[in-house]
């Protein structure tokens, strides 16, 4: 209806009696059809799910959450057909997502790039194909091949650890860092951390190598820090996979000058130490769950199902996390 149009007319209306019965029954029409489309939308709904395999904790939560997500949406909606993929690396889930368009025939795709470059071209050719995109924590380098970003607060997750370290330290010292892989969202938090630092110039990073958030690379880049710097007081390892590697090889190593190792992302063995104050190196934590896998499979499902779209940008915060506050952070019965 036009609302104008009703405004126009001064005369009141009068709803003649015969036409209730006619009015009861295309009610009732509309409601049906309301209905049948409700139904039709749920079989149309083909979503794909693509994320990289479960090589260290944090993407060890990543594949149980979404097959969580799986299992509980499609109990919800019997239409819904979701399909998960695991990926050991950027061009094994590049042609995953070339046979979840063309031989599954997705039309909504949810992905956790395993990497952003790599993976933004095929993801765009998906995108060309009319398939709703929604991208999950490591971004693309060109968004017009997304529909929607869901993604925990990298900008936080750099800025936080900084401004911790920088007044632990009282302004000064010697701090190496390990990155994640080439990512966007690494960048991110790399900038992050580097902003806060320019504001302490008597706070040196010694280096800044990528540890591919594993446990086993990140203990290989320590071993080389501490076989070239005799001194360090901090390391900034942005990961708690990394932080256990970084800890070993300071362990073997029996280095006593670093005062504090700070990770992140909360996983439950980090909090757990945090909060027993079994190492002195642990004082600290910022959160960065991967349960958001859960709630953008969820919501971009739950939209799709009825016709609508998700807002170009959804940021969860991360929050730091100390001995004090650690408790509400502790879920131990969670893969991560």
């Amino acid at each position: 209806m036009n609302p104008t149009s009703s405004l126009a007319s001064t005369k009141p209306f009068v709803r003649p009696k015969q036409s209730v019965s006619r009015l009861a029954g295309v009610t009732a029409a509309f409601l049906a059809i309301s209905m049948a489309s409700t139904v039709m939308a749920d079989e149309n709904v083909n979503l794909g799910v693509s994320i990289p395999t479960a090589t260290h904790g944090f993407t060890g939560g990543i594949v149980y959450w979404a097959n969580q997500a799986k299992k509980d949406l499609e109990k919800a909606h019997p239409g819904l057909k979701i399909t998960v993929k695991t990926a050991a690396n950027a061009s094994e889930q590049a042609n995953q997502l070339q046979d979840l368009a063309t031989v599954t025939k997705i039309n909504s795709l949810v992905i956790f790039p395993f990497e952003s470059a790599s993976l933004t071209k095929p993801v765009a050719q998906v995108h060309d194909k009319g398939v709703y995109v929604t991208v999950v924590d490591r971004g693309l380098t060109d968004t017009s091949a997304q529909d929607a970003y869901i993604s925990g607060d990298n900008t936080a997750f750099g800025k936080i650890p900084a401004e911790y370290l920088a007044k632990a330290l009282d302004g000064k010292g010697d701090i190496v860092v390990l990155r994640g892989i080439a990512t966007t969202l690494d960048n991110e938090r790399m900038d992050a951390f580097n902003s806060v630092m320019k504001d302490h110039p008597d706070i040196k990073i010694l280096d800044a190598k990528y540890g591919n958030w594993n446990r086993d690379d990140a203990f290989k880049v320590m071993q080389d820090y501490l076989t070239r710097f005799k001194h360090i007081d901090a390391v900034w390892a942005a990961d708690d996979d990394m932080a256990v590697g970084v800890l070993k090889a300071i362990e073997q190593a029996k280095r006593k000058d670093i005062k504090i190792v700070f990770g992140g992302a909360g996983a439950k063995g980090m909090i757990k130490t945090l909060m027993d104050g079994s190492n002195p190196m642990i004082q600290a934590n910022v959160s960065y769950s991967p349960h958001f896998i859960y709630d953008a499979i969820k919501m971009t499902a739950e939209a799709r199902l009825k016709g609508e779209k998700l807002p170009a940008t959804d940021i969860i915060p991360s929050l730091l996390i100390t001995k004090e506050s650690a408790k509400q952070f502790y879920f131990p019965d969670s893969p991560f």
